[in-house]
């Protein structure tokens, strides 16, 4: 048998199930109508992407890795010290 810890928070909350339980009736009878519209997506699309480029910013650019002809001349020249 499963007993929740919140079972009295339910019960607490109970009033309020029955109030707006109660004005819906309310609402209803007195001619209302009620809209369910579409859910909202999941995820919300991220937020558009700035086409601004600040001259002041500067660009931090990888220096590309040394190729095998240099890394030969700097062991050639290792060697010769």
């Amino acid at each position: 048998m499963y007993v929740s810890n919140h079972l009295s928070l339910v019960e607490e909350q109970r009033q309020h199930v029955d109030s707006i339980a109660e004005r819906t009736a309310q609402f209803l009878a007195a001619g209302g109508t009620i809209y369910q519209g579409k859910s909202p997506s999941i995820n919300p699309p991220p937020p558009h992407r700035s086409t601004k480029i600040d001259p002041e910013t500067i660009l931090k650019r990888r220096k590309p890795p040394i190729t095998a002809a240099e890394r030969k001349v700097l062991r050639k020249l290792a060697e010769a010290l």
